[in-house]
């Protein structure tokens, strides 16, 4: 009787814990004065700029497309941060900031609309590929990087790519990258340089065995390629940084400068996140150098919002977590993978209050991410607080760099004249997917947002009203959920990219250590 009593209790727990993680995540209740300081710190307005003209007549700007992964909204300092990021305050500060910038949930969904302007539904690409996927960002799509080298850009990725690690019909230097340096997976370790137990640090295709933390490493490669480069012909770097992306880890001397935070996990998270600003003082401090700063557009983003630790299966003992894994995803667990999952939901050291969620959620922690444009005589100081999305910037910067486009080929659309002149661009629907952990869908049409999820009511919210989410209005407006309802279910969905979630489980994607098998870069094949 006594056993079974306790083989109840103990799936009476499991199942608890699936009921609470399938709902939406919690928030800290943050002071009203909080709310306001990390929304609206850097409100700063400059007189409207009605001119479409470039300042620049001679040849399109150089464009530095800085990148950040898993950079929480209060995780920089322009948002009242207790991190140090002195360089990003700066150019924020001199630059124009986005108010209402707006991210897909996880990697490779951010960094594919990011290179086509188009959205990941359609793409098929709504979860982070994992380092054996055959596949990636789709073949028929032409990337940002190509239409720029196609009209005079010299072009660089140095970082994280994301989109199609194992065929070379799928890396960046076929996909519009004259230079690559990086790594091609999801995330390295900062030292060891591994991910998933193959070595994954590359340079156009081989293998670089390099000592040295991945932030420094990336810096120098930067600095490198920029003086390096043809002075007769713009540049366009896409500095992709890994950064603060777990495995936690930093420089002991740059972990010291927050000896003061208690908490563990917040403390290196601030570590990689001051080297993160430093890497891009050192980039900045190039541009400056060799003369190019009036000439050149640094627009700086994070892929998603930061990770943390919300989720309530990592309250779970351990007897009953790899049970809980697999009742809520349905799959056989491994220890391997229950190990994985364990590290993923305990270690994140984000911040992204005031708002709800975080990284794998479509809540606005996990999707509005701290964003800013800095080019010195022609934009800013200014705040741009109107919806933008990272389906915008592909348009945006051929705008800027006088392509001639198909408009109607981007689910986003150019901000430049919506940025001149501080007015919004016309309503435009946004949808975000998180398939893997929440299996959540929001749809956005500025101010309202709508959060379907199977097997729950609809939710709506006013963000003009109601940024935290925290008044669900789903009956004060339902011709607005019905036409949102509507906009997402005919929207053109492309076949799945990513692996079945079983494969995935079978052999995590492990972020540093050990190698137990042969660099990515060596396993690269062709079709």
């Amino acid at each position: 009787m006594r056993k079974s009593l306790l083989v109840a209790t103990a799936l009476a727990a499991i199942a608890a814990a699936v009921l609470l993680l399938l709902r939406p995540p919690s928030t800290d209740a943050a002071p009203a004065r909080d709310a306001v300081l990390a929304i609206q710190a850097d409100l700063r307005r400059s007189a409207p700029m009605d001119d479409e003209v470039l300042p620049s007549p001679d040849r399109p700007p150089n464009i530095v497309l800085v990148v950040a992964d898993d950079l929480g909204w209060r995780d920089v300092g322009y948002h009242q941060s207790e991190i140090r990021t002195p360089t990003i305050d700066r150019l924020a500060g001199a630059g124009v900031t986005l108010g209402r910038f707006y991210a897909h949930p996880t990697c490779s969904p951010t960094r594919a609309a990011l290179m086509t302007g188009r959205s990941p539904l359609r793409l098929g690409i709504l979860n982070p590929l994992s380092k054996n996927n055959p596949t990636g960002l789709p073949l028929t799509e032409t990337t940002v990087a190509t239409r720029l080298r196609d009209n005079g850009y010299q072009t660089a990725l140095i970082g994280k790519w994301h989109l199609g690690p194992r065929n070379l019909s799928y890396h960046p230097n076929a996909r519009g990258f004259d230079h690559f340096y990086g790594n091609l997976t999801g995330g390295v370790g900062y030292y060891d340089k591994v991910h998933g137990g193959g070595y994954d640090w590359q340079r156009n295709g081989k293998t670089v065995r390099q000592e040295g933390y991945t932030t420094h490493l990336l810096a120098e490669e930067a600095v490198r390629w920029i003086r390096g480069r043809d002075p007769d012909r713009p540049l366009f770097l896409y500095a992709a940084f890994g950064a603060p992306h777990l495995p936690n880890e930093a420089p002991p001397q740059s972990i010291a400068l927050y000896s003061k935070i208690e908490d563990e996990r917040r403390r290196l998270h601030a570590a990689m996140v001051s080297e993160l600003d430093e890497a891009i003082r050192r980039i900045h401090q190039t541009i400056v150098e060799e003369g190019l700063e009036r000439e050149t557009l640094i627009w700086f983003l994070s892929d998603n919002g930061g990770m943390v630790p919300k989720n309530p299966l990592r309250h779970l003992p351990e007897p009953f977590f790899t049970p809980a894994l697999e009742m809520r995803f349905g799959v056989d667990a491994s220890p391997m993978f229950a190990d994985f999952a364990r590290t993923n939901l305990r270690a994140g050291g984000s911040d992204n209050r005031p708002f709800r969620g975080g990284k794998q959620t479509v809540l606005e922690g996990g999707v509005r991410v701290p964003s800013f444009l800095s080019w010195p005589g022609v934009l800013g100081p200014a705040r741009f607080d109107y919806m933008a999305t990272v389906q915008d910037v592909t348009p945006t910067l051929l705008k800027i760099a006088g392509v001639v486009d198909d408009a109607q080929s981007f689910d986003g659309r150019s901000l430049w004249t919506a940025l001149r002149i501080d007015r919004p661009a016309p309503p435009l629907e946004f949808i975000v997917r998180e398939a893997a952990v929440t299996d959540s869908t929001a749809v956005y049409r500025y101010p309202f947002k709508l959060i379907l999820r199977a097997g729950e009511p609809k939710q709506l919210y006013h963000l003009e009203r109601d940024p935290l989410e925290s008044e669900n209005i789903l009956r004060e407006e339902p011709r607005v959920v019905d036409e949102l309802t509507q906009f997402f279910q005919e929207f053109p969905k492309g076949p799945e990219v990513s692996l079945p979630l079983q494969t995935v489980v079978d052999d995590p994607d492990y972020f540093g250590g050990e190698e137990d098998r042969t660099p990515w870069a060596e396993q690269a094949y062709r079709e």
